[in-house]
């Protein structure tokens, strides 16, 4: 792997960026670039690292013409254009974990400090006025929590909540009653729950079903003694519409540390007394920081090697196991070779798991087949784990995946048919070596070169001889080589793995010997 760009346009952990300058890469750090800055810096760039700030639309996508992959440090992915990266093939990764923890005790805080009146009491004693009676709270215990979004931040502070005696209920249409039941919370209903509850906090993603959610009609539902805490994203909220519902009192007040439009320092929430604001501060511990940086590396550097990315949110693959992941390599170069062996593919392909690797999802290693194969048949045009099967539809091809867990030869083999062609490799040895075992049903042994030749000529004698000799004179030199027999015995079939490139006119000079009846060449 050689030394690629990465652009990073917003403060990330040094710990982070070192990783990437240890395995060889450039970092490019450009803080702060506007729109059309940004325009101008992509160009080049193999990788692109931003936070909240950047927006990284289809026109920016469209400039990085050599972009493998986008990551977003930390949770929200509202910035990135992710369905302009997926038609482009750029892969989509984000650290959905590095400041859950953060952002769940930035909730809590926001909590006690809505309840108690922390920050108003503070303005005005810091101000030389002692206003006691003016800022009486309320205590949590035995109000009822209404949380929704049941999710890793949700759950987090569901359990901080029942530590100060709280009544949990939830709303999460995606989370059964029986989970939440375990958790210690009842799940209702969104209006429901609103009618119900003294606080509400919001741990959802901004989506076009969730933006405004919270509205004039929705907070007419509640209690007047509700309290309303956002540290999820700005947007969910109408802000104009709880301006309006905290200062004419049909709720007790609200704390945010997201906004429609951020930056901001204007927004009607900010003059009303009873709202406490924070500047989007839910991730900004120094622990968290240093996990989204560090965690946003890790899965660059893994996309720009072209390895599976656990974080990927526009790969149609969940995981990768540990049966699983040594076979990623073979399955995409299996894919290569098929390619080449069949030219022009039928309208269908079938892709086999045989063996202990059929136990675990394998849909990963059939994203490394499609972009093996869709790469050779497009000439080298790039072609990733996040496009290939968009590359499939778009040609009319019928991807079919099959599974069995019964093998008779091998412990594991991935098996390819289509176009009435053949192909089969596994991993064999104490080294876990890569073989093709079977090339249109032909019994072979040999490594898969970048350099292959297959060819299929008459059963009989000489042919070995009158093949080498074409590629001895041409200055090929041969690495290993198979032979295998056809079931019928009327034909046969060598693979020969080349130590150097076979040129066209060495392959028609091979097609041009008696006996030969095709030659297929693989170069890569």
């Amino acid at each position: 792997m050689g030394a690629m760009r990465v652009l990073v346009t917003e403060k990330i952990a040094d710990s982070g960026l070192q990783k990437l300058r240890d395995a060889g890469h450039e970092v490019d750090v450009q803080i702060g670039l506007s729109a059309g800055d940004l325009l101008t810096a992509v160009p080049g760039a193999h990788a692109l690292i931003v936070r909240s700030s950047t927006e990284v639309t289809a026109q920016v996508l469209a400039a990085g013409t050599d972009l493998v992959v986008v990551g977003r440090a930390g949770i929200g992915l509202d910035n990135v254009d992710t369905s302009a990266a997926t038609e482009r093939g750029v892969m989509v990764v984000n650290a959905p974990q590095s400041n859950t923890l953060s952002a769940a005790e930035h909730t809590m805080a926001l909590l006690l400090s809505q309840a108690r009146n922390v920050p108003q009491a503070h303005a005005a004693l810091k101000d030389g006025r002692w206003e006691r009676s003016n800022w009486t709270g309320v205590e949590l215990s035995d109000k009822t929590l209404g949380i929704i979004g049941l999710g890793r931040i949700g759950k987090l502070v569901a359990q901080r909540a029942m530590a100060f005696g709280m009544r949990l209920v939830a709303y999460d249409p995606f989370v059964g009653a029986e989970r939440a039941r375990q958790m210690n919370v009842e799940m209702l209903g969104l209006e429901d729950l609103v009618a119900q509850s003294d606080f509400i906090t919001l741990h959802l993603a901004k989506t076009p079903e969730t933006i405004g959610l919270i509205d004039s009609e929705l907070l007419s539902k509640a209690k007047p003694s509700l309290r309303l805490i956002n540290v999820a994203r700005g947007g969910i909220v109408n802000e104009a519409d709880l301006a309006s519902a905290v200062a004419n009192g049909t709720i007790a007040g609200a704390a945010l540390d997201v906004f429609d439009s951020e930056p901001t320092t204007e927004s009607p929430l900010f003059d009303v007394d009873e709202i406490v604001v924070t500047p989007h501060l839910g991730a900004s511990t120094a622990e968290a920081q240093d996990k989204a940086g560090d965690t946003i590396a890790d899965m660059v550097e893994l996309a720009l090697a072209g390895d599976f990315v656990p974080n990927a949110v526009n790969v149609e693959a969940a995981e990768a196991s540990e049966t699983v992941r040594p076979y990623l390599r073979l399955g995409e170069r299996l894919g290569q070779i098929f390619a080449g062996l069949c030219g022009e593919c039928s309208d269908s392909i079938d892709i086999e798991y045989q063996g202990q690797i059929a136990e675990s999802d394998t849909r990963i290693l059939t994203l490394s087949v499609l972009k093996g194969f869709f790469t050779g048949i497009r000439g080298g045009e790039p072609v990733s784990y996040v496009n290939a099967p968009k590359v499939a539809e778009e040609q009319g091809i019928e991807i079919r995946p099959t599974s069995t867990t019964t093998t008779r030869d091998f412990v594991n083999l991935i098996s390819i048919r289509g176009g009435g062609h053949h192909l089969a490799g596994t991993l064999t040895g104490l080294n876990a070596a890569p073989s093709l075992v079977a090339i249109d049903d032909h019994a072979i042994d040999v490594p898969p070169s970048d350099f292959l030749v297959i060819i299929r000529n008459d059963d009989r004698p000489g042919m070995i001889g009158k093949v080498g000799t074409v590629l001895g004179e041409a200055g090929v030199n041969i690495d290993d080589m198979a032979v295998g027999a056809s079931p019928e015995g009327e034909r046969a079939l060598m693979v020969m793995a080349a130590h150097n490139q076979i040129p066209p006119e060495v392959a028609d000079q091979l097609r041009a010997v008696d006996g030969v009846t095709s030659v297929a060449v693989i170069n890569s």
